[in-house]
Order: C-alpha cells, then sequence, then structure tokens
C-alpha cells in the first residue's frame, strides 16, 4: 500500500512538475521576443543596451550636483558636435589612453575615436542604417559592417558575441529613440 501511495504522489508530483515546467518555459525559458515583433522586441533592445553599458559612452555626461551624470537630453547622441576638445594629454609609461570630461571622446594609440550618434536622426545618427549593417557592423568591428574599422574603446568584440536577434533588438530600441541631431567629429588617425 505504501509503495501504491507513493508512485501516485511521484506521480502527482512529476504532472505538477510538468506543468510548473511549461509554465516557466512560457514565462522564463526562451526569449520569446525573438520570435516576436514590436514591443516585446524593444525592450528586448532596451535590456540589451541597459546590460552592455552603451549609454555609458554614447550619452555626453554633465556636471551635476553630486558630480557627472548622463545628460538625458542627449541620451545616445554620441559626442557632442559643438564641443571641441584641447589636444589630449601625452602619454607615458603609465597612462597610455586618455578620456574626455564627457566621456564621449578617448585618445590612445589608435589616434582619437569618438562616441557615435546612436539616436533615430537620419542624418547624424542610426535613422538612414539597415538593420543588417547595424548587426555586421558589431559583428565584423566595421563601421555599417563594410567601412574602416570601429576603434577602441568600443567593445564590439564583446558585443559581437551576442546572438544576431539580440543585435536586432538592440537597433529595434535604438530606432525608438528621439532623434538629436549631432554631428559626431570623425574619427582622427594617430599623429605621424
Amino acid at each position: 500500500m505504501r509503495i501504491l501511495i507513493g508512485m501516485l504522489f511521484f506521480a502527482f508530483f512529476c504532472k505538477k512538475l510538468a506543468v510548473v515546467g511549461l509554465v516557466a518555459l512560457v514565462v522564463g525559458g526562451p526569449p520569446l521576443w525573438a520570435a516576436s515583433e514590436g514591443g516585446d522586441l524593444v525592450a528586448r533592445g532596451a535590456y540589451l543596451m541597459a546590460a552592455s553599458g552603451c549609454a555609458d559612452c554614447h550619452t555626453p555626461m554633465k556636471m551635476g550636483p553630486k558630480g557627472p551624470e548622463p545628460d538625458l537630453s542627449r541620451h545616445f547622441s554620441g559626442h557632442p558636435e559643438q564641443l571641441k576638445l584641447s589636444p589630449p594629454p601625452k602619454a607615458d609609461a603609465s597612462w597610455v589612453w586618455f578620456g574626455s570630461a564627457t566621456n564621449t571622446a578617448y585618445a590612445g594609440p589608435w589616434g582619437i575615436s569618438y562616441a557615435a550618434n546612436l539616436t533615430s536622426d537620419k542624418e547624424t545618427g542610426l535613422g538612414s542604417w539597415k538593420e543588417s549593417e547595424f548587426v555586421q557592423a558589431l559583428k565584423t568591428g566595421k563601421h555599417a559592417g563594410v567601412g574602416r574599422p570601429i576603434m577602441p574603446p568600443m567593445p564590439w568584440q564583446a558585443l559581437s558575441h551576442l546572438t544576431e536577434d539580440d543585435l536586432r533588438a538592440m537597433f529595434r530600441y535604438l530606432q525608438t529613440v528621439p532623434p538629436v541631431h549631432n554631428r559626431v567629429p570623425d574619427y582622427q588617425p594617430p599623429a605621424q
């Protein structure tokens, strides 16, 4: 009798486990946003952009009451075009690369690189880019997937490990970011 009760309990428990597993699969399992269009994909992209720290460099910093803070009126707009920088400090054995006060421009042995405008602006941001160009840029480390190399400190090598679905979600999210007309300066190779 104990064996029969044990078997019934086991069967009941397994059935409950199967139901719980199915619910977990639907609610928290494989990303449903990968197969859907619209809001879920955009939400996934926003999550990935936040988790990857993209705004840390692509949103200019401004001085706030407690120190530097992101200028959310310029969210993802890259290095401010009107901000002209002085020449970077001279590197030595202990300091090899430098960042601007806005955290949007960087100087090092590669030259001077500027954080790109990732907003949906069609002239100066990603508004005229195709989804495939964005995916290829982050997979290959080349601007628009075919242009000049993407320079440090942009961590494209790490981002290249994301799935194409994740990169598409990031692009979809960026297309919802309000456009900020901001023409970022061109990359400057090292002085010869």
